[in-house]
């Protein structure tokens, strides 16, 4: 939090959709029950992300991982311009190596990636650098057809150092990650899409809503299925095969003792919705 108390995340939890076919608030939107909406709020700078930033981003996080009514997030950021437009430079240029590691600089950019629930970014505009790198810390990237992706670091004589070289080539392979990470260069929202490093293009206007019906989806899932496959999924680029088919049948058993599974498979057999009690 800065000296003045602002705050520049906004938390809004159950995030609500707007909703014109049927409302229940006077303001046309509905709730959606389990899902969180996280928004970088500082669309002067294009939500550029500032220590301070990054700090309230965490300790969102860290709330939202420890709030039972939390299943999905979804992180977005203010306007219509840009999703992060990276690292607050201003900020930056004049910290030393030292600073860096006294100070835990980067530890916090690990907060998204932490969250044990499914995460969602919802990216219309600019993503560069630290920006698309918070943008890859989620599980899904819905991406509107404005979007501007890119790790232009190496034009400020550094490199991507909050996920970037890693996350960036487990997407899209090692040949595109070197050309980009090399080079700067942005790409648009369809070679983002060819190459493989998104969930889905949508018309930019429909950014957040096809983001939060995602959420809401995914949301209406068993929860502890959902967590234990996001789990099984993420593992899935850190473990050899034979571990990671390890891991996946360790997680299907014990799934076989919750009370979720037997309402599932009896809901399918009766033919009726499932009542889902996360346990």
């Amino acid at each position: 939090m800065t000296a003045d108390g602002e705050r520049f995340v906004r938390v809004d939890l159950p995030a609500r959709r707007p909703d014109t076919d049927a409302p229940d608030a006077p303001d046309g939107s509905r709730e959606l029950d389990g899902v969180a909406l996280v928004t970088i709020d500082r669309p002067a700078v294009l939500n550029a992300l500032s220590s301070v930033v990054i700090r309230q981003i965490a300790e969102a996080c860290a709330a939202l991982a420890a709030d039972p009514a939390c299943r999905v997030v979804v992180f977005t950021g203010a306007g219509t311009r840009a999703f992060a437009a990276g690292a607050d430079i201003a900020e930056m240029v004049d910290e030393t190596t030292v600073d860096l590691i006294a100070g835990g600089r980067f530890d916090e950019w690990d907060a998204i990636a932490r969250l044990p629930m499914p995460t969602i970014a919802a990216v219309r505009g600019y993503a560069l650098g630290g920006g698309l790198e918070l943008a890859m810390s989620c599980d899904m990237i819905v991406l509107g057809d404005d979007a501007r992706l890119g790790q232009p670091e190496i034009r400020i004589g550094i490199l991507p150092g909050s996920g970037g070289t890693q996350r960036l080539t487990r997407a899209i392979g090692q040949a595109r990650a070197m050309e980009m990470i090399l080079t700067g260069r942005m790409i648009d929202a369809a070679e983002a899409d060819r190459a493989g490093l998104v969930t889905r293009v949508v018309p930019a206007a429909q950014t957040l809503e096809a983001a939060l019906d995602l959420a809401a989806t995914i949301a209406s899932m068993p929860p502890l299925a959902v967590r234990a496959a996001k789990d099984a999924v993420r593992q899935a680029a850190e473990l050899p095969l034979s571990a990671g088919l390890r891991h996946e049948r360790q997680l299907l058993y014990l799934l076989f003792a919750t009370e979720d599974r037997t309402e599932g498979m009896r809901a399918f057999l009766e033919k009726r919705p499932p009542a889902w009690r996360g346990r």
